[in-house]
């Protein structure tokens, strides 16, 4: 039996999916079962709880062949370090004790750093915590979203416009969610005896000015990439509704990013490439 958490989102629905595809049995952990209705049709068992519970995640876990765990993020948080870091620290524990024979990660590139990433380090926390539990893990070190560019869409619709971060001809490795999906579920079809990481990308490696040419043809209306200054990520990211720590720690993030300091891959992980084209992955975004 494998358990998916976040499995009515981007990446756990997939997993979830392949592992049933597979004939697998499935047992998604979600906080509202009428979100897993689809799954629960496909044969899925459906276990409502929240990952703050260690004793409930503990069970859930229980017997589990294998595990894809991931901790949500709550940008309105203001410690987010800290409370991300007692949530991984908690499924960790779970999973040691529920003795669950192979945790699938859902990490991030840059998560070999200690500091200086932002709020990627919350995924360097989560990786040292389960290696300390000494389980079989894998950890996806998944490039930068595609889906990160929902947000944008609306304006780049309206106006024509897509904000970016960071520098507009500064090509960074991108990844669709449906890969790392895909890639996890994979990975724990596979199973694992010791410890491995996979540094996963797609078949994209784009700058904001690519996306927004891309953006262009799919919307038949020309898109325009727009710098975003660092000095002004703080208050735009508080001004919709993120905590300041949150806003600062991604300004930090794209700082690293501005100075090719986070998109660099550890040398002891599996380079993997996802098959989705970045025009793929926009269209489906648009057509949500």
């Amino acid at each position: 039996m494998f358990v998916v958490t976040g499995a009515t989102g981007n990446t756990g629905r997939v997993v979830a999916e392949r592992l049933l595809d597979a004939g697998k049995p499935v047992r998604v952990v979600v906080r509202d079962r009428a979100k897993a209705a689809a799954l629960a049709a496909r044969g899925a068992e459906i276990r409502v709880a929240d990952l703050q519970d260690e004793a409930a995640i503990t069970e859930t876990l229980r017997g589990a062949e294998g595990a894809y765990l991931l901790s949500p993020p709550d940008p309105t948080s203001s410690d987010f370090i800290g409370q991300r870091k007692g949530l991984s620290e908690r499924l960790a524990r779970a999973a040691q004790r529920a003795e669950v024979k192979h945790v699938v990660l859902l990490s991030s590139i840059g998560a070999q750093h200690a500091a200086g990433t932002g709020p990627i380090v919350t995924a360097h926390n989560a990786e040292t915590q389960l290696r300390a539990t000494g389980l079989p893990t894998t950890f996806v070190r998944a490039a930068y979203f595609v889906e990160n560019f929902e947000s944008t869409l609306p304006v780049a619709q309206r106006d024509g416009v897509l904000p970016s971060f960071a520098p507009l001809e500064q090509r960074i490795p991108m990844v669709a969610t449906r890969d790392i999906g895909a890639a996890a579920a994979q990975a724990l079809l596979e199973g694992q005896r010791g410890q491995r990481i996979i540094d996963l990308s797609s078949a994209i490696e784009a700058s904001a000015s690519e996306v927004a040419q891309t953006l262009s043809r799919i919307l038949g209306r020309a898109v325009q990439p727009v710098l975003v200054p660092l000095a002004a990520i703080e208050p735009t990211l508080t001004s919709f509704g993120v905590s300041p720590q949150f806003a600062a720690l991604m300004r930090e993030m794209y700082g690293a990013i501005a100075r090719g300091e986070l998109f660099g891959w550890d040398d002891q992980g599996e380079r993997v490439r996802g098959p989705t084209d970045l025009e793929s992955a926009l269209r489906a975004l648009v057509q949500r």
